[in-house]
């Protein structure tokens, strides 16, 4: 590669950095190719071809979503091969809640230096997530800028499209009283919420590397950058042996704004707050910040990264199979007739 720019440069900009965070990328993006990728990595475009074989009526389903300020810890804790994970699980866990199948990713990182080594480190947590997905890593942008950007931050988005069949759309339409909602357990915080742990925990000035009691002895920051869990082959695969009549994915908001997206007006979600597994990190939020219950349910997913919602009679075959693909789920609650979106008690 010939290209560079010695005034660019010294301006703050060094685009041979760019060329070596490709070449040290491509290892990573090469474990996520699927059938239907068909670009290299660098070119102008990612392409995808789209195999619609036995679908009547393909539907797209796109979501897009960053990681927030979750990525203060990873600059504080200098680990960056995990964000990637919360980076691709905010957009497929969206795509899941409709039915659809991720197809593929693409990811945009701007930062104030580019660092290569760094830059491919991040994209490996991407590549990572796109692996668990089952999706197809088939572009990106790095973006490097200076005075914009400190010089040791950077943000991370990302992009992806997914397809279902119009009849194979989970349909909401369905719910009725007595319905059951199974949670499915989350790895921690996941990727919301973190403005409000930043304070609680004084982050920026507290030593977050340090070992937990409460926490089975890891460290506040290893608890907090655990990666977002993502629930897309499981909850597929549950979707070829019973009916699923609704999904949501916990995120900001918590359980007050997510679940009640789900479900159509005139029922809500009783959720059984006795059988809720809520994890040691929202115990140790709540005694630090004396936050109370009502905003820490609506804030956090509280140990239940997602709900699903099917007839009772179909819940110990879809316990069974959720179980079987290795995810901890276990009945939360059920459909109630209502007008308050959730009941929990």
């Amino acid at each position: 590669m010939k290209s560079m720019s010695e005034s660019y440069k010294a301006a703050g900009v060094d685009i041979t950095a760019g060329y070596k965070a490709v070449e040290l990328m491509k290892q990573h993006i090469a474990k996520t190719m699927t059938a239907g990728a068909l670009s290299d990595i660098g070119g102008f475009g990612g392409l995808f071809e789209l195999d619609i074989t036995g679908m009547e009526r393909p539907v797209l389903v796109s979501g897009t979503d960053g990681v927030g300020t979750k990525l203060k810890l990873a600059f504080i804790m200098d680990k960056h091969d995990t964000i990637g994970i919360d980076c691709v699980a905010m957009c497929v866990n969206d795509i899941i809640c409709c039915g659809a199948k991720p197809l593929f990713f693409l990811d945009y990182i701007a930062c104030g230096k580019n660092v290569p080594e760094k830059i491919a480190e991040i994209v490996k947590g991407v590549a990572e997530g796109c692996v668990q997905s089952g999706a197809a890593l088939i572009g990106g942008e790095t973006a490097e800028m200076p005075g914009f950007y400190g010089i040791d931050e950077y943000d991370l988005a990302g992009f992806s499209v997914g397809v279902v069949d119009r009849k194979k759309v989970f349909d909401n339409t369905q719910i009725k009283e007595g319905d059951v909602i199974i949670g499915l357990a989350s790895s921690g915080v996941h990727s919301n919420g973190f403005s409000l742990v930043r304070k609680v925990f004084d982050i920026e000035n507290s030593d977050i590397k340090k070992p937990v009691a409460e926490l089975g002895g890891k460290s506040l920051g290893e608890a907090l950058l655990e990666p977002t869990k993502i629930y897309v082959k499981p909850v597929l695969n549950l979707s070829e042996k019973v009916t699923i009549k609704a999904v949501s994915h916990i995120t900001g908001g918590g359980f007050y704004e997510n679940i009640p997206r789900s479900i159509p007006k005139g029922y809500s979600a009783q959720i059984d707050k006795s059988a809720l597994k809520i994890l040691p990190i929202f115990d140790l939020i709540a005694k630090t910040g004396n936050i109370p219950e009502r905003d820490m349910f609506n804030t956090f997913n509280m140990g239940v990264g997602m709900s699903i919602v099917v007839n009772s009679e179909d819940a110990e075959t879809a316990l069974a199979s959720l179980k079987a693909d290795g995810e901890d789920a276990y009945v939360i609650g059920k459909i109630v007739k209502s007008d308050e979106g959730v009941i929990i008690a």
